[in-house]
């Protein structure tokens, strides 16, 4: 694996840092050698990610290069948008004049933006922006493949977005793959690919035409290759979530599902977008099992609970009562993955 350090100055706490906290939970690409970020600097990471590895944090790209080395600084956030933050230049320059490759997973694409690409060719370093659509005679139309596979599809979809649909994923696919079930997984944003899926897309990068087919065909291509029983897919913001709709919609069109993994925070109040201006109510399980029924014709297999907010034990508490209430197994996929692959296992 290449050696990586993450940049995160600032938001490291913050749901926007998603990627990052991927990175740190879960890598088959990249070696996360630490990450950069002023506001918690002389701490580790996993004093401030929950259930993550433990690397060291520090306030600049030369204050990490005096310990440790790097081939690649990574951007670690998905902000609203995909901009880049201000504060976030002054490391990346940093990093480049040091001889690192940059890696970015916003909409605001560094290798477009002159002042790198002209840093990048003085310190002969490489810029990889990967939230890019392929081009556009490389694209593939919906072409219903689900009736030629053989596979049961099991998208991971939420209540509203940053809400762990992806990690609850990746705990469950290596459950499954532990138990030497056959299993693959699609990836469908940017922190997917760097954590190194095998089959992947930026979804929201793709043009509105060829999201469905675009998808439906890494899925396929998942099931033609490896010949896996489930393919699990990586679900995005929500049917109900008024900014990002396609994405959901686009998963579930594309997969066909056959059954629908559920991902809930039971005490977040406003969805996870502009919530201080909006305060845009999040959806509730009810809502989003029937939307996803009308969208797909599939129900909710297995409900997974997202922890923010929560005081110690009340976890326990919202997971016996979705239990009771929706007769759905229903867990914190970091903490009990196997009680979700229980309930894929028995679509079979």
């Amino acid at each position: 694996m290449s050696r990586a350090v993450i940049l995160t100055d600032g938001h490291l706490d913050k749901n926007g840092a998603k990627t990052s906290h991927g990175l740190l939970r879960y890598s088959k690409k990249y070696d996360i050698q630490g990450v950069i970020d002023s506001k918690f600097s002389g701490r580790y990471t996993d004093e401030i990610v929950s259930n993550c590895n433990r690397v060291p944090i520090y306030d600049s790209v030369n204050s990490f290069l005096a310990e440790r080395e790097a081939e690649y600084l990574i951007v670690g956030v998905a902000t609203v948008g995909g901009y880049l933050p201000k504060n976030f230049k002054l490391h990346i320059e940093e990093a480049m004049k040091k001889g690192m490759n940059i890696i970015s997973g916003l909409h605001y694409y560094l290798g477009e933006q002159d002042e790198y690409v002209t840093m990048a060719e003085e310190y002969d370093v490489d810029i990889h922006d990967i939230r890019k659509s392929p081009p556009l005679d490389e694209l593939h139309y919906f072409e219903d493949r689900k009736k030629d596979m053989d596979a049961l599809t099991i998208p991971f979809l939420g209540t509203d977005s940053s809400i762990g649909k992806r990690t609850a994923l990746i705990s469950v696919y290596e459950t499954l793959r532990s138990w030497d079930e056959s299993v693959a997984w699609v990836a469908t944003g940017q922190t997917g690919m760097l954590q190194g899926a095998d089959f992947s897309l930026p979804l929201d990068s793709t043009p509105g035409d060829y999201m469905v087919g675009e998808l439906e065909y890494k899925i396929w291509m998942a099931w033609k290759e490896t010949k896996p029983d489930f393919i699990l897919v990586e679900g995005q913001g929500s049917i109900s979530h008024p900014a990002y709709v396609c994405g959901s919609r686009a998963v579930l069109a594309a997969s066909q599902p056959d059954g629908v993994v559920l991902q809930h925070s039971p005490k977040r109040e406003y969805r996870d977008y502009r919530k201080d201006e909006l305060k845009w109510p999040t959806s509730n399980i009810h809502h989003e099992r029937e939307l996803i029924k009308l969208y797909s014709g599939a129900d909710i297999i297995a409900l997974g609970i997202y922890p923010e907010y929560m005081y110690e034990g009340e976890k326990k508490e919202f997971i016996e009562r979705y239990e009771e209430k929706y007769d759905l197994p229903t867990a914190d996929a970091l903490e009990e993955p196997q009680k979700i692959s229980d309930a894929i296992l028995e679509l079979l």
